[in-house]
């Protein structure tokens, strides 16, 4: 049963839900690449925390398929900048690539 969300709340949740994911992204990625301590750790946990409770408010009010589909957009589009601000690169193709899958994603919940 969904409830009656504003469409700033589901904004906010969207993005919310997609920068849980981001940060654990980075995470997994801190870890990968063989960061010591437990900021990964916590980045991940946090993350997923952050993710799955923003998910299930957002998924109280929103339908499944457009929510997900705008979620993995915003979070395509943080995790990218994270990993420009680790100076990975990315060719113009790759970004036109990546700017039209998202804007389909964009289109196709809408």
């Amino acid at each position: 049963m969904l409830t009656t969300l504003s469409q700033a709340q589901i904004l906010t949740l969207i993005f919310l839900t997609a920068l849980g994911y981001a940060l654990a992204t980075a995470g997994i990625k801190l870890t990968s690449d063989g960061a010591p301590g437990l900021f990964p750790l916590l980045a991940i946990t946090t993350g997923f925390l952050i993710a799955t409770v923003s998910e299930v408010l957002l998924l109280r009010g929103t339908e499944l398929s457009t929510a997900y589909l705008l979620i993995v957009a915003a979070e395509t589009i943080l995790v990218l900048a994270f990993a420009l601000s680790l100076g990975d690169s990315l060719s113009p193709r790759q970004v036109l690539g990546g700017l039209a899958v998202i804007i389909g994603m964009v289109l196709v919940a809408h």
